[in-house]
């Protein structure tokens, strides 16, 4: 919700403090910058200061997603979502407020030219108090149903990571292969890793991913925690095993 807010504030500033301006100088009204055109000066420092709290706020959700790709990608999408939805907002109730062209549908004439008739970009350009909140709150909408999708998938993942935790057949495995995979979630490294290790029905390699604290990271030999299902062999979790850290 603050985040949201402060994206709101942004939109809001934003929309009133340059891209009403602009709008206004791209139709007809060279002079938008001129004393009529309202507290520009004072929106655009507002405008500064918002965009910085929101984005702040907005880093703050992606670091709190925890250290997973996956989580990452949810809280960038969370973190997608309330710019969208705050300057949907923001923008939205800034529409009232925009400054009107000085003339619909043809620019001013110059000297005692004839103006010239808008072309199809100055008619969007026109309709910007509208799109800019319509093309939010649209994006808003699509990120809902990604984050929703998201929410479920990973709501899955998480039952059966924790049902393998809880009821899973746990044994020692051995790493077998390691590859760095040059990304580091959080500060953590994460790798690839090759597992051989005992089942019930004989032994078993497994090949997954692992994202482990810089001085917990795997190594050829070294040993892991292995969880699995005996009947579904394709569900195994591999995770370092307590005996091996240093603070041990």
């Amino acid at each position: 919700m603050p985040t949201t807010l402060a994206w709101a504030a942004a939109g809001w500033s934003g929309s009133l403090g340059l891209l009403d301006g602009f709008r206004l100088m791209s139709l007809n009204r060279v002079d938008a910058w001129g004393a009529d055109a309202g507290p520009v000066a004072s929106l655009v420092l507002f405008f500064s200061l918002s965009i910085t709290v929101a984005s702040s706020l907005g880093f703050a959700m992606l670091w709190a997603a925890g250290p997973s790709l996956d989580r990452l990608s949810t809280g960038f999408r969370a973190g997608s979502l309330t710019a969208a939805l705050g300057v949907a907002l923001g923008s939205g109730v800034a529409i009232p407020s925009w400054t009107p062209p000085e003339a619909v549908g043809r620019r001013l004439p110059f000297l005692d030219g004839d103006g010239e008739p808008w072309s199809d970009v100055d008619w969007v350009v026109y309709y910007e108090p509208y799109l800019v909140p319509a093309v939010s709150a649209l994006v808003a909408l699509v990120l809902i149903v990604v984050l929703l999708r998201a929410f479920l998938t990973e709501a899955e993942a998480d039952d059966r990571t924790e049902a393998l935790r809880r009821y899973g057949r746990e044994v020692t495995g051995t790493v077998t292969h390691v590859e760095f995979t040059n990304v580091w979630v959080l500060g953590n490294p994460r790798f690839v890793v090759h597992v051989r290790f005992t089942a019930e029905t004989g032994e078993r390699s497994v090949v997954t991913t692992m994202i482990t604290p810089f001085l917990q990271a795997p190594s050829r030999g070294s040993a892991v925690r292995v969880r699995y299902d005996p009947q579904n062999p394709e569900a195994v979790l591999v995770e370092p095993d307590p005996a091996e850290s240093p603070f041990c």
